[in-house]
């Protein structure tokens, strides 16, 4: 059983999220904590000047708004919103708050997938700790 479980959730492909808690309840130790992460990668300066004033806020908070649905407004499960690259922020979370498991859903591999690696794959690789991948 996990103490930590961290489960990182894609707004874009979160059919899955009620799989993926499932699974995380199931491993999660008494007195553990699990954590719903979604990453919302960094707007380029380049591109955040053209951007109407408060543009990233409003991100975030639709962000947030979404998550808490996925989850179903559970409150043993901790929501976080982080900015980034998926699979950075993702082993970056993980590794600063003591996860013991990420669990995670993954998509069909496409040919991108197969020339440049998922979110998933990448997750896998290089996590310091065990990795639960839901296909």
């Amino acid at each position: 059983m996990y103490k930590e479980i961290l489960v990182p959730i894609a707004m874009d492909h979160g059919e899955h999220t009620p799989e993926v808690l499932e699974i995380a309840r199931a491993l999660r130790a008494e007195g553990g904590r699990i954590t719903a992460l979604s990453v919302i990668e960094a707007i380029p300066p380049y591109v955040s000047q053209y951007l109407p004033a408060g543009q990233e806020e409003k991100t975030r908070k639709e962000a947030r708004e979404a998550l808490l649905t996925l989850t179903g407004l559970d409150e043993d499960i901790h929501t976080k919103i982080v900015t980034g690259h998926p699979a950075a922020a993702i082993l970056d979370y993980a590794q600063r708050h003591g996860t013991d498991c990420i669990i995670m859903a993954s998509h069909r591999p496409g040919l991108q997938d197969y020339l440049l690696g998922s979110t998933a794959g990448r997750v896998v690789r290089h996590a310091a700790c065990s990795v639960h991948v839901l296909r």
